[in-house]
């Protein structure tokens, strides 16, 4: 009677766990995104008309996954191009986030919004951290 309780409380554990890992894994990055993003990228990444480009299907971020790290922390007063658009609007820097918080906005954009943009990790975030500092 025993065994069968432990073992219960193993398999409703086991159960918990595996639910409470599907869904949305990057809640941190989510967060991060609604209170330092969402306000020009707007909440479902699709940018703001002609003055802010979309996040969702961007590939300029997949091609500069860990990269994308300076241009949060920095800011970026580059032209970028997104299909016929152009987009010219100075982002403002975001300087006081952790490499680990960085790291988890990354990830949420790169999954968000039907991205498939890969994952990073911290150690290529610190990377092109400090390249972008020199």
């Amino acid at each position: 009677m025993q065994l069968k309780l432990i073992q219960l409380a193993f398999f409703t554990a086991i159960s918990l766990l595996i639910n409470s890992c599907e869904g949305n894994t990057f809640k941190q990055g989510e967060m991060l995104y609604k209170n330092h993003c969402s306000g020009c990228h707007m909440e479902h990444g699709q940018g703001l008309q002609s003055l802010i480009p979309p996040l969702a299907g961007f590939n300029y971020l997949a091609e500069n996954r860990a990269g994308i790290a300076c241009i949060i922390t920095n800011g970026l007063k580059d032209t970028l191009r997104y299909g016929d658009k152009v987009y010219s609007e100075a982002m403002l820097p975001i300087p006081n986030l952790t490499d680990a918080e960085l790291t988890n906005i990354i990830n949420f954009i790169n999954q968000a919004w039907g991205n498939d943009f890969g994952y990073v990790k911290i150690k290529d975030v610190q990377e092109a951290l400090r390249k972008c500092k020199s």
